[in-house]
C-alpha cells in the first residue's frame, strides 16, 4: 500500500478527524489526532485518535469492539483537518451507543433524537 504525500500540520498541536460513513456520507464523529495517532491509522487501517479527555492514544473501539475501517483519508487545505470516511463496525460511533455523535437535532419543528441507540453503554463499558 502505498503512503499519501501529504501529512497533516500538527505544528499547531493536535488536528480536527472529522469521520463519515464511507457508504452514505453521514458524519459519525469528531475526534482530534496527533503525529502518533495519524502515524497508527495509516499503519493499521483503521483509526486512531488522540483523547483530549483521557490524555492518551485511543484506538477506536478498544473497548466496544466496534472499530472504524478507514476507507478514505482526505485532508484540507491549510493541512490542518482530516476527514476519515470510515466503515463503522458494529454500526455505532457514539461512546453513547448510538450510530452517530450527533444524534441531537433541532430545526423548526423542534428537537428530536436522529440516530438510532445501536447499544446499551453500560453492558458494553460495564460501567
Amino acid at each position: 500500500m502505498q503512503l499519501p504525500s501529504f501529512v497533516p500540520d500538527f505544528s499547531k498541536g493536535l488536528v480536527p478527524a472529522i469521520v463519515q460513513d464511507a457508504e452514505d456520507g453521514e458524519v459519525l464523529m469528531l475526534a482530534y489526532m496527533n503525529e502518533t495517532a495519524w502515524q497508527k491509522t495509516l499503519e493499521t487501517g483503521e483509526a486512531h485518535y488522540w483523547s483530549r479527555s483521557r490524555q492518551k492514544l485511543w484506538h477506536k473501539g478498544e473497548s466496544s469492539g466496534n472499530v472504524q475501517k478507514v476507507h478514505s483519508i482526505r485532508i484540507d487545505c491549510d493541512l490542518d483537518t482530516v476527514l476519515l470516511q470510515v466503515t463503522q463496525i458494529g454500526g455505532a460511533a457514539c461512546h453513547t451507543g448510538r450510530r452517530s455523535c450527533f444524534y441531537r437535532k433541532w430545526d423548526k419543528s423542534g428537537e428530536s433524537i436522529c440516530s438510532p441507540q445501536i447499544f446499551d453503554p453500560e453492558k458494553v463499558y460495564k460501567k
